[in-house]
């Protein structure tokens, strides 16, 4: 079914502007037929903060802003997914044109801004998925126009915590004028702090919801030390590694499109992004699980992540290239990988290869 959809609307898809095209993919899979998906090899099921995964590769948050197709989602063979970026009050976002692929680089530049039907429409779609299962996440951000963007953090944990699996916390978005200021020290400190409050306020009724912080791979190394030194101290559940990068490789093919203005995803951004992870992996020290997002387009990609140190996996733009078939291909590709090594669990090979990577020399941008 997945080979014939890809068939079908991976051509029709590419023809369309971008935006279109994202809105016609996420009505065709509101009309997905509900079929169970096929299980995962228990070989790929991972344990992290604190919920059990059947397979380690997620959507990443972007792609369903507004929790319309979370259960499509994972019928589609995705381990957990996470919707959002969620804000408070419903918002449009930047003007259009604001997403562009650059074909010849499997990569996109957006600079959506946080277009999302706000916190109340999407409860009401999560509580009535509620009973189906399944790991949804909600990654949560701040109005554009918001006076106290930490109270709107605060306001959304309170509202999603009975029906989200877990929380990203995502400061590091660069569509969002000032919003990755937030992941500066005292600032991110503060943030967290009454993020956490706030989870524990309503442990009680709506039970332990894992907090997870989403970074930007454009942070130095300093920066990294005290990023990690805050999320370990707040004693977050783990974190996202990485966002979209504002960098723009010297290697790109498609000079033009490259040029617009927001956040560079896909390829491109693999090498980058995983040299992150890394880093980050050997700052927290087995203190909390990562997630690798950024550039995974393959079975060796996504392995390649998971020795840097994450435990799971997020891909999104590499759908836009691969379809919706790169999921089982990764997942098979995983599974074959640890049957060739003798290997029981891909949690033993977490971050195997994470300290020879933080000695290479930098990637070049």
């Amino acid at each position: 079914m997945i080979r014939a959809f890809d068939a079908f609307s991976l051509p029709v898809l590419r023809w369309l502007d971008p935006e279109d095209a994202h809105r016609l993919a996420i009505q065709g899979l509101r009309f997905l037929p509900p079929a169970k998906p096929r299980a995962d090899d228990p070989k790929l099921a991972m344990r992290a903060f604190g919920l059990n995964f059947p397979n380690p590769i997620g959507m990443a948050a972007g792609f369903d802003k507004s929790a319309e197709v979370p259960d499509a989602l994972l019928r589609l063979g995705f381990g957990f997914v996470e919707i959002g970026s969620v804000t408070p009050k419903p918002q449009s976002g930047n003007p259009r044109p604001r997403l562009f692929r650059l074909e010849r680089d499997e990569a996109v530049v957006n600079r959506m801004g946080f277009n999302n039907d706000g916190a109340d429409v999407a409860l009401r779609r999560l509580a009535a998925r509620a009973q189906h299962g399944g790991i949804v996440g909600v990654n949560v951000g701040a109005n554009k126009d918001s006076p106290d963007r930490v109270a709107d953090y605060v306001k959304l944990i309170e509202t999603f915590a009975p029906v989200a699996s877990y929380f990203t916390v995502n400061v590091s978005s660069p569509n969002t004028p000032g919003l990755r200021n937030l992941q500066e020290g005292a600032l991110l400190d503060d943030l967290l702090a009454r993020v956490i409050d706030a989870r524990e306020r309503v442990r009680q009724k709506a039970g332990d919801t894992p907090v997870l912080l989403k970074i930007a791979p454009d942070l130095s190394l300093a920066q990294l030390d005290d990023v990690v030194q805050v999320a370990r101290s707040r004693r977050v559940d783990g974190m996202i590694v990485s966002n979209t990068t504002i960098a723009r490789p010297s290697t790109l093919r498609e000079v033009m499109r490259a040029k617009e203005q927001g956040g560079l995803s896909g390829r491109p951004l693999f090498r980058l992004s995983t040299r992150m992870v890394a880093e980050t992996y050997v700052r927290v020290e087995g203190a909390f699980p990562l997630i690798g997002v950024g550039g995974v387009d393959s079975g060796g990609a996504a392995l390649t992540k998971i020795r840097a140190g994450a435990s799971l996996i997020q891909l999104y733009s590499s759908l836009i290239y691969k379809g919706l078939g790169l999921v089982d291909e990764i997942k098979r590709d995983l599974t074959s990988t640890l049957l060739r090594t003798g290997r029981d669990s891909l949690s033993e090979i977490v971050g195997a290869d994470a300290a020879t990577l933080t000695a290479e020399d930098w990637p070049g941008m």
